[in-house]
């Protein structure tokens, strides 16, 4: 009896039991679709995250200084010496000044625009472009000049997109705005990335009182190069500061990478849970299949006194059970695949989040080739006890 001879009668011992059979593969359909589910939600969030980061810059790299009573301080010629020393790993560079002072426009103030002082390679840095009026100069940075980038929710909201030569009020400093940074999030919304107000460093330096600037931003050559340009930066804030305790650095690459491994060993360990339904119907399989070696003993009596090697009893009862699996296989994988497809609408709808739940092929390839082995796995045992059946016993059989 050849292999397809093997399928053929193994198909048709399946068909006759339709409903013992669906049962039986119940456990591997539940355990495949778990597996492509968690999968394809590892890859969404991965792809989620990767997303999020890219937004704020993968190369980009965040200085904060503490000082922690140091006599010797890193300051902004220090910042721009450490990037024009450094070409190959360091790209450019923004020192960053958060102002507390609330937003006035006319007579109405706004607390939660966030109102930012930067150079004029911000925008660069952080991909924004400028959709009316120009950007920040380095004259503005020189000279202190009271002038101001603004977001476009401030501009659509509050000045009805006419914002460009008009005035505005950070605290009780009075700026001119000279241009809006195009809209960055699909919806314009309080509080967001497009309500945002951007001045000279120089300028909100002096207006926060604060002197000494603590916080910079540079962006590394390419996410390749970020750890060069932390170890280059970091060396730099030692040797003036002699302690690693007066600085934090903060790569955007490292946290991804990070991120990214917390994620996999989360994902791995739910999909292993998952797993454990698969030898949950595994174990179902090998239990349907000696109940079947105990219908069918006479049968097997028969073949055997006619003349059927131990081969090919124990390559039919592994056939069936292989068959079985795969079959419980082939539905898990289309019941996993709609469930992601709800499972993507179920986050957009509940979370407001833009994520899909992508199944791999690798995943699903997995899904098929673990199926057919735990069918061939708990299937041999009851094959075996088919194959080594007396047939003199066997045809005695009642």
């Amino acid at each position: 009896m050849n292999l397809f001879d093997t399928a053929r009668l193994a198909i048709g011992n399946i068909w006759a039991s339709k409903m013992r059979t669906f049962l039986t593969m119940l456990g591997i359909i539940i355990g495949v679709s778990a597996v492509i589910l968690i999968e394809g939600l590892g890859n969404g969030l991965q792809v989620y995250m990767e997303d999020a980061f890219d937004a704020l810059g993968t190369s980009s790299i965040e200085v904060i200084l503490m000082g922690r009573g140091s006599t010797r301080n890193a300051d902004v010629e220090d910042m721009y010496q450490l990037l024009d020393e450094n070409p190959q790993a360091l790209e450019s560079m923004t020192p960053t000044v958060t102002m507390s002072g609330v937003l006035k426009i006319g007579n109405e103030t706004y607390s939660k625009t966030a109102v930012t002082g930067v150079s004029e390679d911000y925008l660069d840095i952080k991909s924004y472009e400028i959709e009316k009026g120009r950007n920040l100069q380095y004259m503005d940075m020189k000279d202190r000049k009271a002038v101001c980038l603004v977001g476009s929710y401030v501009d659509q909201t509050y000045f009805k997109g006419r914002s460009v030569g008009e005035t505005l009020k950070v605290g009780k400093n009075k700026l001119t705005v000279v241009g809006v940074v195009a809209q960055e999030e699909e919806e314009l919304r309080e509080g967001g990335t497009d309500d945002i107000v951007l001045l000279p460093y120089t300028s909100a330096a002096r207006y926060s009182m604060t002197g000494q600037i603590s916080r910079y931003t540079f962006t590394a050559t390419d996410p390749d190069h970020s750890d060069e340009a932390v170890d280059l930066i970091e060396a730099r804030l030692y040797e003036i500061y002699g302690t690693e305790s007066a600085y934090m650095i903060v790569s955007m690459a490292q946290l991804l990478d990070t991120f990214s491994s917390m994620l996999n060993v989360m994902i791995t360990i739910l999909a292993i849970i998952a797993g454990i339904s698969l030898v949950v119907g595994g174990i179902g399989i090998m239990n349907i299949m000696l109940v079947s070696v105990t219908e069918r003993t006479r049968e097997i009596g028969i073949r055997k006194a006619l003349g059927a090697k131990e081969t090919v009893i124990l390559s039919q009862f592994v056939t069936e059970a292989a068959v079985t699996s795969v079959i419980g296989g082939i539905f898990g994988i289309g019941f996993g695949i709609l469930m992601c497809r709800v499972a993507t609408k179920l986050v957009v709808q509940i979370l407001q989040v833009k994520m899909s739940v992508i199944p791999d092929a690798q995943s699903i390839a997995m899904a098929v080739g673990v199926s057919a082995g735990i069918g061939i796995l708990f299937g041999y045992l009851p094959a075996k006890k088919a194959a080594n059946l007396n047939p003199i016993d066997a045809l005695r059989y009642e």
